[in-house]
């Protein structure tokens, strides 16, 4: 329990860094397909060198296909879904939108029978989501930009369908094969959308590579493999409920990367989360579903 706990927060802390790297990107006059595509591009080149080293392996043929379109597509979408907001609502009230996922993944998993969801993952889920309100605060009716909301709600709906999936396309794959090939399909998906666009380019400056190197290790590649690995040792749901400290800890990343002050509310709505990660470690190991059996 506590070691899958840690997994799901050492993922949190990296994926906590993307907005604040992608912006940093963005400001080098990159477009954001640009950015997530070079980002999961070196994230793959990255994760197939480590599959060269530990032991090559390939997918079978039947899941290379699933990896790719589901796992990676599916995540592409996602993130493009997510960041695409931010040109109609503020960073704030993104997070409160998109930090709805757990409460989807909750929903998914009850329908498809594969977790209990008893009072304390309610407890745990409601102090968490309340965390993130206090953290991001509630949007305002300025903030509501019907185009912007739309977006995020339907990132969030789809990542919380999505981490069940991830768990499923798995299981009978290692952590780093599954997150290699997913990551290939998300770069062949923000490509064509570069290209679309009509501007794949390797002009980049230094400054430009050292921040989408940044990302793709830091904020892809290791979140990526403790996610996973989170999935598996404590299930979708928990995974889900502890990843909510990432708007307490891309706050805390904010006030050293970038020298922003840390509010009050802050430091509340992170004590919040805390304490719902707290009452996590109390739900039994029994509780967690096995891998949802695989379908035609």
């Amino acid at each position: 329990m506590a070691a899958g706990t840690g997994s799901a927060l050492a993922a949190a802390l990296g994926f906590a860094s993307v907005s604040i790297i992608t912006s940093l990107a963005l400001a080098e006059n990159l477009p954001l397909a640009g950015v997530l595509s070079w980002r999961y591009l070196l994230s793959s080149v990255m994760l197939l060198a480590w599959l060269a080293v530990a032991g090559w392996e390939m997918p079978s043929r039947r899941d290379l296909p699933r990896l790719l379109l589901i796992g990676g597509v599916g995540q592409g979408i996602i993130v493009y879904l997510a960041l695409s907001a931010l040109k109609y609502i503020n960073p704030a009230t993104l997070g409160f939108l998109f930090f709805t996922f757990p409460a989807w993944v909750a929903l998914v998993q009850v329908v498809r029978g594969a977790e209990r969801f008893d009072r304390r993952r309610g407890l745990a889920l409601g102090l968490a989501l309340g965390g993130v309100v206090v953290i991001v605060g509630a949007p305002t009716a300025a903030d509501l930009d019907g185009r912007g909301v739309a977006l995020a709600l339907g990132a969030a709906f789809l990542y919380g369908m999505f981490i069940p999936v991830l768990r499923w396309l798995q299981a009978d794959n290692s952590i780093t094969l599954t997150t290699t090939w997913t990551k290939i399909g998300a770069a062949g998906m923000h490509l064509v959308v570069w290209g679309w666009q009509g501007g794949i380019t390797m002009a980049l400056s230094g400054r430009a590579w050292l921040l989408i190197g940044a990302l793709a290790l830091f904020s892809t590649v290791i979140p990526s493999l403790f996610f996973l690995k989170a999935i598996n040792q404590i299930g979708p749901v928990r995974t889900a409920i502890v990843s909510t400290v990432e708007p307490f800890l891309t706050a805390i990343l904010g006030v050293v990367i970038l020298s922003q002050g840390l509010s009050p509310t802050t430091a509340v709505g992170g004590a919040m989360i805390a304490l719902a990660v707290w009452i996590l470690q109390g739900v039994g190991r029994g509780s967690v579903s096995p891998p949802a059996p695989e379908s035609g």
